[in-house]
């Protein structure tokens, strides 16, 4: 397939996570965390006291991270940064939104889903 990027092979990666505390902490339990020898870690708790500039920084930063395969956003961060999100094109590290606990899952608003949706109906228009 001419064109298209190449996905990078590695032996290990990380995924990283912008989302409320319960769920960072869920996820923290289950090993998902990780501190480097920077003090640099995966994730980011948001709460009332967090800007949508440290959102933003946090998503960049997570995004041109080489050792980050995949990035967990709860769906209403996201929101936050909407823009970011839906600009974001490259394959690796793939965005992934999830609910949290105080805020359900939308499928109108998740830019993954939006994206499979906009491929099926153009695909299905070419092959008329």
């Amino acid at each position: 397939m001419a064109g298209r990027a190449p996905i990078p092979a590695r032996n290990s990666a990380l995924i990283a996570m912008i989302a409320d505390e319960d769920t960072i902490v869920g996820f923290l339990m289950a090993g998902v965390g990780n501190v480097d020898i920077r003090r640099k870690t995966n994730y980011l708790i948001v709460d009332s006291k967090t800007t949508v500039r440290q959102i933003e920084d946090a998503f960049k930063e997570f995004s041109a991270r080489d050792d980050i395969a995949i990035i967990l956003l709860s769906q209403y961060i996201a929101n936050m940064i909407r823009f970011l999100v839906d600009s974001y094109n490259k394959p690796v590290p793939a965005i992934l939104e999830i609910p949290s606990k105080d805020h359900p899952y939308d499928p109108a608003h998740d830019s993954v889903l939006s994206r499979v949706k906009y491929l099926f109906s153009a695909e299905s228009v070419s092959q008329r």
